[in-house]
């Protein structure tokens, strides 16, 4: 056994330049000296203040912009600075992709942890929608019964039915975790709607069980919401292995 093992003394790994940037960024934002609207210094300005090459900085904005933690600043002086966003949504949604992806999670695992967040969420919209979110819903399963629609329109629909619950629920992360995911399975849902044989019977069937949710959410019935919204996304899922 070597020494380093012997004494719990682990060698420190060598960061590349774009990494020691990134992270000073990162303590800007947790230190809350970066929020979301201010602009980080332009390239050259960055450099300087942290004594590292412009490709190193430009490699970290590349690789912050592709998170879509900032938005990238273009041409020259003052107005050149990439932008912090002050929406983290996209930032999460992507990790959350790569990481069910690389990580191979099996479809139960993804499903249960939708089955509890949205258990969660049409709960507490039981609870605290008013009736201008009842009507916004209502305006959504409308919009979903449209025979124009094709099944990605549907699906963009759908996702902002579940993201509007959330967002009901008085929990601002939760409607953020709910957009997060969906974004996240996005193709693997219009997968199961391309495998199917007439989409639009299974989108009909969906839009009937997202009204009888509507109708549990406004009449304040939680248990009802919940029992509902769990048979809605078990019976999607069973779609997609038929």
């Amino acid at each position: 056994m070597s020494e380093t093992a012997d004494n719990g003394w682990q060698p420190v790994r060598r960061l590349r330049t774009h990494e020691h940037v990134l992270a000073q960024i990162e303590q800007q934002i947790l230190d809350g000296r970066l929020s979301p609207g201010d602009r980080l210094p332009g390239e050259r300005e960055l450099a300087e203040y942290l004594g590292v090459s412009r490709a190193g900085v430009r490699e970290a904005l590349r690789v912050l912009e592709a998170l879509g933690v900032v938005s990238a600043g273009v041409g020259s002086g003052p107005a050149s600075g990439s932008v912090v966003r002050g929406e983290g949504t996209e930032a999460l949604a992507n990790l959350l992709r790569l990481h069910l992806a690389l990580s191979r999670f099996t479809q139960r695992e993804v499903m249960e942890v939708r089955v509890q967040l949205e258990r969660w969420a049409v709960a507490e919209a039981a609870v605290h929608a008013g009736a201008e979110d009842i009507a916004r819903l209502r305006a959504v399963v409308l919009a979903m019964r449209q025979r124009e629609i094709g099944y990605e329109q549907f699906n963009e629909l759908d996702t902002g039915f579940h993201v509007s619950v959330a967002e009901m629920s008085g929990n601002a992360l939760l409607g953020t975790l709910m957009r997060a995911l969906r974004d996240a399975v996005r193709r693997e849902m219009l997968a199961v709607f391309e495998s199917l044989s007439d989409w639009r019977v299974t989108a009909d069937a969906l839009a009937d069980q997202h009204h009888a949710i509507v109708d549990a959410i406004e009449a304040r019935d939680s248990a009802g919401a919940t029992a509902l919204v769990e048979r809605h996304i078990a019976t999607f899922y069973a779609n997609r292995e038929n």
